[in-house]
């Protein structure tokens, strides 16, 4: 198998194992990894890491299977094999890098190691938040081959980034370095080589310590009231934050009235 599971309590690092291709994705790959993400948000976990192998992230889409895909026939069945079902509620199968089209409920952090480029790029992007090494980098590397962004690339690049820089990128696909990456929002952290997936870990080890709804109903609302009117968002952040102090602030409060983590103390909570 190409991707494996460690747990460590509520975390759970999912590891693409693929190093002599410098992970780069195929068939069986990106079905497993959909796989492992589809049964980590089914869990009791709380916080996935994602992790390449090798000192590579991913280096994008197998182009040793696109290759394969010359023939229009060949191509039409790999498109229609990947096709978005007519169900518009129903959950899409893999893309070709797995689950970048998954709409988790819980966080992912990408440890990126070596290159996360192409479409290797367009799965680092679709994780929560990213770590990164300090020689890691991304870049649009397809643009010279001719293949395009169709795992989200297009969809979350400016988001994160703005559109002006999101072309720039996309259209020239240069390389863009970790310390570059951190400073236009494409990694939130950076770190010493080598030292990404334990990092990643560690933040995915604070995150899980809180109460899980609130983390939760926050994430949510963060990632879905983009875009909205301000008042359509403020109502989705009322209406959905309400649920977790039922179910877990209100008595979360009651400990903070008892004495627990007054000033700014996180560590008794």
């Amino acid at each position: 198998m190409t991707v494996h599971i460690e747990t460590s309590g509520p975390v759970w690092t999912i590891i693409h194992d693929r190093p002599d291709a410098r992970n780069a994705m195929d068939r069986d790959s990106a079905r497993a990894l959909y796989d492992a993400f589809v049964e980590f948000d089914a869990s009791d976990a709380s916080v996935a890491v994602l992790w390449g192998r090798g000192g590579a992230f991913c280096a994008g889409w197998d182009l040793k299977l696109a290759a394969t895909l010359q023939d229009p026939e060949a191509f039409r069945a790999y498109v229609a094999d990947h096709a978005f079902p007519d169900d518009p509620d129903a959950l899409p199968g893999p893309g070709a890098l797995g689950p970048t089209r998954l709409e988790l409920s819980k966080p992912v952090i990408g440890a990126i190691e070596g290159p996360a480029v192409a479409g290797g790029m367009e799965l680092a992007l679709w994780c929560d938040i990213r770590v990164m090494a300090e020689d890691a980098y991304m870049g649009v590397y397809c643009r010279r081959w001719g293949i395009t962004l169709m795992d989200g690339g297009t969809v979350r690049l400016p988001r994160l980034v703005g559109q002006g820089k999101a072309l720039e990128i996309a259209l020239t696909g240069r390389k863009v370095a970790a310390a570059e990456c951190q400073a236009i929002g494409l990694a939130e952290r950076v770190v010493a080589p080598g030292d990404a997936r334990a990092a990643a870990e560690a933040m995915a080890h604070e995150i899980a310590r809180f109460p899980q709804a609130a983390v939760r109903a926050d994430r949510r609302a963060i990632i879905e009231t983009r875009g909205m009117p301000v008042r359509q968002a403020l109502r989705h952040e009322w209406d959905h934050g309400g649920d977790a102090i039922l179910t877990q602030g209100a008595a979360g409060a009651g400990r903070f009235a008892a004495g627990a983590g007054r000033h700014g103390d996180f560590h008794k909570i």
